[in-house]
């Protein structure tokens, strides 16, 4: 059985979820592994030590646009000076 999915990149996503998805590239859905290792197996119920061949081959690839290529950097804040002691 050969699926195809989009599976995006992202070293400087916000959130770690977002720096590696994989998806349907029609319904832009998020593979459920399970579910298709399941469908090949059949209906039977029970318990199946499986094997699982992952082949992957680059078809194409698209660079990453500008807008997620930005970077949060927190801007550099200077310490306030020091009060002296007011003497009464």
């Amino acid at each position: 059985m050969t699926k195809h999915y989009v599976l995006s990149l992202n070293p400087h996503a916000q959130h770690d979820w977002e720096r590696c998805t994989l998806r349907n590239p029609i319904t832009a859905e998020r593979p459920d592994l399970a579910s298709l290792i399941a469908e090949a197996v059949g209906e039977c119920g029970g318990s199946y030590l499986v094997a699982v061949n992952i082949e992957i081959k680059v078809l194409e690839q698209a660079p990453i646009s500008q807008s997620e290529r930005i970077h949060f950097e927190m801007p550099v804040v200077m310490p306030a000076p020091q009060l002296k002691e007011l003497v009464a």
